[in-house]
């Protein structure tokens, strides 16, 4: 078996504020968070989403949001990863702090730093909740349009709340070239994934599990060429399937969907490939096909997603 560390990867679904190393929290003044780096899961989403603010709270100052930006270049670099889009919620740090633009502004400076000192290339997906008001994620848009480093927008969080009251935002933001990809079917069924692809314009989905309740929204995804961003570790801690081994990633890619292995942020993207390597006997030529799948679902230049996937076959081939 080949070092999954040493397989050039596209980290597609991770988010930055659950990314932040537990030494670098408590240097910020957080102790004892729920769930910090936790197996055993969360009670609930909303301890989930809980623990997520704590740590965003803890963000104060330009330093800070540029060590945990520099710290997740680091990080994805020491796990293999060679290209990662992450998503940010930087409107809402913008409003908390009063400084529209600095929370954003501070981390493309620690990733621009970052991928240079580690040789990552990051791009950013600025995300909002879908229990927020429409306004902000106006503010989201007109931060994306702003910076050459972010390339897109989409909703997050609690899938009970509809996306059509965003739409306008997302007709807008795809007429300016950005990209479009939105959380459904991790929570919600398939009507939520429905909703993300007709008005939210969605060319990724963020998670995509429950896919499978509908054979007729499968189909159209295979045929569209629809990728789903999997998140396996990050499923089971939330508590949305009872274990790894009843994930459903081998019945998603035996249906012949897009398939894409990432972390969430709850997990660090070698360990995600050695456990489902473990847990689903797979091969080092599907781990390859997995990878494969996220550079090419992935927004890198062209230029970039040819040289990791050269890397990938030197992978097998060593």
């Amino acid at each position: 078996m080949r070092d999954v560390r040493l397989l050039p990867k596209a980290h597609l679904h991770v988010h930055l504020e659950s990314t932040v190393r537990p030494e670098t929290v408590r240097d910020l003044g957080g102790e004892a968070l729920p769930g910090q780096g936790a197996e055993r899961g969360f009670s609930s989403f909303r301890e989930f989403a809980d623990r997520r603010a704590l740590v965003r709270g803890l963000l104060r100052t330009a330093d800070d949001f540029r060590r945990i930006a520099l710290e997740f270049c680091a990080d994805e670099a020491a796990q293999g990863t060679g290209y990662a889009e992450v998503t940010f919620t930087a409107a809402s740090h913008g409003e908390r702090l009063g400084a529209p633009e600095m929370p954003l502004e501070a981390v493309l400076d620690g990733l621009a730093e970052g991928g240079s000192r580690y040789g990552v290339e990051c791009r950013v997906l600025l995300d909002h909740s879908r229990r927020r008001p429409v306004e902000r994620l106006w503010a989201t848009f007109e931060l994306a349009r702003r910076y050459d480093a972010v390339i897109g927008i989409g909703l997050a969080g609690d899938e009970s709340h509809p996306l059509a009251p965003f739409a306008e935002v997302f007709d807008t933001a795809r007429d300016a070239g950005l990209r479009l990809v939105h959380h459904a079917g991790e929570f919600a069924g398939p009507a939520s994934v429905r909703e993300a692809l007709t008005l939210g314009h969605a060319e990724r989905l963020g998670h995509g599990i429950r896919v499978l309740e509908d054979p007729s929204l499968v189909a159209e995804l295979r045929e569209r060429g629809v990728p789903l961003e999997v998140c396996p570790t990050s499923n089971v801690l939330l508590g949305i399937v009872p274990s790894l081994a009843a994930h459903p990633l081998p019945r998603l890619r035996e249906a012949g969907l897009a398939v894409t292995l990432n972390t969430d942020g709850e997990s660090e993207l070698a360990a995600e490939y050695a456990r489902v390597r473990e847990v689903f006997g797979y091969g080092d030529e599907v781990l390859a096909e997995l990878t494969l799948a996220g550079i090419d679902a992935s927004f890198a230049r062209p230029e970039l997603k040819e040289r990791l996937r050269s890397g990938v076959k030197e992978w097998l081939a060593a």
